[in-house]
């Protein structure tokens, strides 16, 4: 597993403790560093981590607004906590970080979405972040 899969579970899990235990990203985030700091055989997939989760508290509006936009019949309150934090990297990766490719973001979204979600949700964040990224294309 690639430093930055492993960055993207990371962030996932982050993302998704900071929405279930009501704390803010940074806060999460500050426990996070803490752990890091005695780990640092994690340290190229924290520092990837780091700059997503950031990445993410930084445009929330902006990428929620494109998530709702994308994501026909379904608000982001109806979606399932974990599906919310995926699509969430997928969306800060297709928009704001040029160094992913659109087909890598979405591929790493929906085998994180198999593998923690539920049995429609890989199908589901790939027709959102596919939508998103052929208007990024387009």
């Amino acid at each position: 597993m690639s430093a930055r899969t492993k960055a993207r579970k990371r962030a996932l899990d982050m993302l998704y403790q900071a929405e279930l235990t009501e704390r803010t990203l940074e806060d999460v985030l500050a426990t996070e560093a803490e752990r890091a700091v005695h780990e640092p055989e994690r340290a190229a997939s924290w520092r990837y981590a780091r700059e997503i989760v950031l990445g993410v508290a930084e445009r929330a509006a902006a990428i929620d607004d494109r998530i709702a936009a994308a994501a026909r019949d379904w608000t982001l309150d109806r979606m399932p906590r974990i599906d919310r934090a995926l699509l969430r990297i997928g969306v800060w990766e297709l928009v704001y970080n040029d160094e992913i490719p659109v087909g890598v973001a979405i591929n790493e979204a929906i085998e994180l979405a198999k593998e923690y979600s539920t049995d429609d949700s890989a199908r589901f964040i790939n027709g959102v972040l596919g939508r998103i990224g052929d208007q990024l294309e387009g």
